[in-house]
């Protein structure tokens, strides 16, 4: 680094547990370009301080991850149309002080999911209704799927149903009933992510479709609980790597004016992590 060095970061609470780094870094190494990615813990309550001293820092941007992503969304000077019918904002870029936000989950997500050959077609059952989940359902609503939402604050899903005008409430615990005729599932919680709770997934999976593809947002580690279960009775799988990946291209294009390409090398340093962490 030296004083021509560009930055930009990830702001969340926790970050440890991020390949953004790693991602960002790797690409900035491959295309030298003269910039580094850092990670950014910021607490709840403290991201409109965080984000503007970023921007009056000179950072070019950040990435915003749990549980951020509508609180970035509301700091925002301008936003992307993508970004405005997410809700929900993860990839912002600081311009003469302003912040610009755009949300890239949904299409990182998509792209993940026709990369490892699910479709994007028929039902879908999403658990969850955070920053993430939405633009995920966004997205998926975009493509036409009919896409049920079950989530432990039943009110948090209706609301967002109303705000995207699309999408079914679903019971909690009802949503392993909804998965027969049902082509896609996808956990945008953080239930199976390291340190934190998960569920009984092989009971829930009981009445799942042979056609059933499952996608979980999460990466740490690469292979949730709920991608064993659904391994385990043959089922398509999509992990949330891929999503991870996909998304960051935007971000590190927006930046630094590069639009990187995901190859294996990088894909090779990714596993090699996560696999420490076992």
């Amino acid at each position: 680094m030296d004083g021509k060095t560009e930055l930009a970061g990830l702001v969340g609470w926790p970050v440890s547990h991020s390949r953004s780094p790693l991602i960002h870094n790797y690409w900035c190494e491959k295309y030298k370009v003269n910039a580094a990615y850092v990670p950014l813990p910021v607490p709840s309550g403290e991201v409109q301080t965080a984000l503007r001293g970023l921007a009056a820092a000179g950072f070019k941007g950040v990435n915003v991850t749990i549980p951020h992503k509508e609180a970035a969304f509301a700091v925002c000077d301008e936003l992307t149309s993508t970004a405005q019918r997410a809700g929900a904002a993860n990839t912002l870029r600081f311009e003469k002080g302003r912040i610009i936000g755009d949300c890239t989950d949904g299409t990182g997500f998509c792209e993940n999911v026709l990369t490892h050959g699910g479709r994007l077609e028929g039902k879908v059952v999403i658990l969850g209704a955070g920053g993430a989940a939405r633009a995920v359902i966004a997205a998926l609503l975009d493509r036409g799927m009919k896409v049920m939402i079950a989530n432990r604050s039943r009110e948090r899903a209706e609301v967002l149903t109303e705000a995207l005008k699309g999408g079914e409430v679903i019971r909690w615990d009802e949503w392993p009933d909804h998965l027969a005729g049902t082509q896609l599932l996808v956990n945008a919680t953080s239930l199976g992510m390291h340190g934190a709770a998960s569920l009984d997934w092989d009971k829930a999976l009981e009445k799942a479709s042979s056609e059933l593809c499952v996608a979980d947002i999460v990466y740490t580690p690469r292979e949730t609980p709920l991608i064993q279960a659904a391994q385990r009775r043959s089922l398509k799988t999509v992990d949330g790597l891929g999503m991870l990946v996909c998304q960051a291209v935007e971000g590190f294009r927006l930046w630094f004016d590069v639009k990187p390409e995901v190859d294996d090398v990088l894909l090779g340093r990714l596993d090699d992590d996560l696999n420490r962490e076992k």
